[in-house]
């Protein structure tokens, strides 16, 4: 009979567990938490010091009794759950549930699912971590009072069924303010310049390209500067005046941390970042591998550490000596620099084993899997390189006073980059042949190449782009940057199209009464600043009812005083000018899951619904009917012609009645500005209209 119980929290890794030990050891699953708050009620006793009230989860008493089974035949527990806070308080409530009091109970832990770190484990074995256990009742309580307090106000200023969250009302306020900026941006002109010149005697075509202009400025704005340039430098030679050669080095990228593994995966993989953490899950817990049984092959996937163990150094430094020469093994650990809260007790994520190489596991992995343990791979291998060198020439040259710049640079040692490169670094090196060139060579000219180029507006967040924002401002950790994503789009605050993420109708609405209301929850100074917070508690330099005092009180004023304001702004049906073909009723507009539409104010009696599409007041450039505000199917807005599907005319930002003074054409609003659509015209209304 087996002396000792380990007890995890996922099936999936009891099968790989038990065959690193004994026959004494029992390993069983918990299936993740066991105990949480009610759903019922917000389950905090405000008035008992805000102690939680925890209940059995709904659906986990017989798991429950499986594992009270289970301890009575032990003589010791292990509680084996996850590596970091979720994990330690998982292994407290464990401890409760199971009534642990008075027998042997040991906490262990591991980073990876290895026979070397499982076993060293049960030697290093410790008691539960109540720092670390009461940061995440911290996380969880606050989390709670949110969502609790602030979602029956949005049920009754919007609609059932919508959330607000701490970390999650922040996000959407950060993409709100991202698409703000993107409406509001104008667009400006300017060109740049290229020579494509030669040198009598070489067969070379070389490209030069105007550095700065006489009064130096960086940039050239109008086609008339433009055309100026042309003619002085047409009718001047081009002088080589100086020439630089130098060394550059590419450093080795860091090992994957949570963030950047969910960039990465959604860069070159396209996976979101709950495809990625689900496939990293899988491949943690163990796979199925040919020659090697059931194995964890990565380590443990939520961290913010780029530490890297001894034993895996040492054993990356025999891979790569061995495989590639010792010229390619870097030396000493390589740390991001980061002036927030490290989880240093964890390590970045790396394979297992470095000597389990992509090729050797492809058989036994699906597609997913294969492709993101390869760049898991890849990118720990390539960590553990020394740096790309490469040699650069720099040749200044000039011609009726205007500086142009030739560069070429070459690969000189791979380095790293014999393992991991990408696009990025790929374009850095430019082969172009200047090494023959002279300081007072004259080149002649083929070509001047004038193009027009118009500034961009930042980027539409994606999926990867938002959890770099969410973990440059401190916000959220790395276990809640995909479920906090995942929420709004499944509320539908946001619409994700391709990889860009667009606020919605709701997502506007909602955002709009958080940041009236809840001005505090929704800065990111505050929300980082509670991060922080959390991290003094799991350190031991902070009590986590601390906390708790001095945030409930403030949020429960708030909550009293929007309840009041609220209902002065309550949201009542708006009847349309539409007829209900059923009853006769002018229809009223509601709010759905995907925004607003029109019903008969007849219901129940008379259920009819229609689309609804909010009159603009102008007519359609291409065909003279009303332009109608619509959304995509997943809810991102856009201006249409409401005779679709026989006039295609559509727009992103909304229509001026005005015409465009210039070239006649439709004018575009623009936070406070008017626009002409066509941008070769480029024509601006600084304020706009009435």
């Amino acid at each position: 009979m087996a002396k000792y119980l380990v007890i995890v929290e996922s099936p999936a890794k009891v099968k790989t567990i038990k065959k690193f030990l004994g026959k004494n050891y029992e390993v069983a699953a918990s299936n993740g938490h066991v105990r949480d708050l009610p759903k019922s009620q917000m389950g905090i006793d405000v008035e008992n010091d805000y102690e939680p009230k925890y209940i059995t989860i709904r659906g986990k008493g017989d798991v429950l009794a499986k594992l009270r089974k289970e301890v009575k035949k032990a003589e010791i527990i292990y509680l084996a759950t996850d590596p970091d806070r979720e994990g330690e308080a998982i292994s407290w409530h464990l401890y409760h549930s199971l009534k642990l009091e008075g027998k042997k109970v040991y906490r262990i832990s591991f980073n990876e699912i290895t026979q070397t770190a499982v076993k060293a484990s049960l030697k290093e074995a410790r008691e539960i971590h109540m720092d670390l256990v009461d940061a995440q009742q911290a996380r969880r309580i606050l989390d709670r009072m949110v969502g609790y307090k602030i979602s029956p106000l949005l049920w009754a200023k919007v609609k059932r069924g919508l959330s607000a969250g701490r970390v999650q009302s922040v996000a959407l306020r950060i993409i709100c303010d991202r698409e703000s900026l993107i409406d509001a941006f104008i667009p400006s002109e300017y060109w740049t310049i290229k020579a494509q010149l030669n040198l009598a005697g070489h067969k070379e075509i070389l490209t030069a390209n105007l550095s700065s202009k006489k009064a130096g400025k960086n940039e050239v704005e109008t086609k008339e500067e433009a055309d100026h340039i042309r003619e002085v430098v047409e009718s001047n030679p081009f002088i080589v005046k100086e020439i630089i050669n130098g060394e550059r080095t590419k450093q080795a990228p860091l090992p994957f941390i949570t963030s950047s593994l969910q960039q990465e995966a959604s860069k070159v993989l396209n996976f979101s970042t709950q495809k990625t953490m689900r496939i990293a899950q899988q491949l943690y817990e163990g796979v199925e591998v040919k020659g090697f049984g059931t194995v964890g092959l990565i380590t443990y996937l939520r961290t913010d550490s780029t530490r890297i163990s001894d034993e895996a150094v040492e054993h990356a430094h025999a891979y790569i000596t061995e495989n590639y020469g010792p010229q390619y093994s870097a030396i000493g650990q390589k740390v991001k620099k980061n002036a927030g809260k490290v989880q240093d007790a964890h390590e970045a994520i790396r394979p297992s084993d470095i000597n389990r190489t992509p090729v050797i596991v492809k058989e036994s992995l699906s597609r997913d899997q294969f492709r993101l343990y390869q760049l898991i791979w890849k990118r720990f291998c390539a960590s553990r390189m020394t740096d790309a060198k490469y040699e650069t020439i720099s040749v200044k040259l000039e011609s009726g006073g205007y500086p142009f710049t030739l560069s070429s640079s070459k690969t000189v040692f791979e380095g790293f980059m014999n393992v991991y490169s990408s696009d990025d670094e790929e374009k850095e090196n430019s082969n172009q042949k200047i090494s023959f060139l002279k300081v007072g060579d004259q080149l002649n000219l083929v070509e001047i190449i004038n193009e027009q180029h118009f500034t961009q507006p930042l980027p539409h967040y994606t999926e990867a782009s938002l959890v770099k924002a969410l973990e440059e401002l401190g916000i959220g950790r790395p276990s809640t940057y995909s479920p906090t994503i995942s929420t709004i789009i499944a509320r539908r605050y946001i619409a994700k199209e391709g990889k860009n993420l667009y606020v919605t109708e709701l997502g506007e609405v909602v955002n709009r009464i958080m940041t009236e209301m809840f001005s505090d929850i929704v800065n990111e100074q505050f929300t980082a600043n509670m991060e922080s917070q959390l991290d003094k508690i799991a350190d031991g330099q902070m009590e986590w009812k601390e906390i708790v005092r001095d945030f409930y009180p403030r949020l429960d004023e708030e909550v009293l005083r929007a309840e009041v304001d609220l209902e002065k702004v309550q949201i009542h049906d708006e009847v349309s000018d539409e007829i209900c073909d059923l009853c006769g009723k002018n229809l009223v507009i509601k709010y759905g899951p995907h925004g607003k539409f029109l019903a008969c104010p007849g219901f129940p009696e008379c259920r009819n619904t229609k689309p609804y599409f909010e009159k603009t007041g102008v007519e359609c450039p291409k065909c003279g009917k009303q332009i109608v505000l619509k959304k995509t199917k997943k809810g991102r807005k856009y201006y249409g012609c409401e005779n679709n599907p026989e006039c295609d005319f559509m727009s992103w930002q909304k229509v001026s009645k005005e015409k465009c003074p210039t070239c006649g054409g439709y004018m575009l609003e623009k936070g406070n500005k008017l626009v002409c659509a066509d941008e070769q015209c480029g024509y601006v209304i600084e304020e706009k209209r009435n």
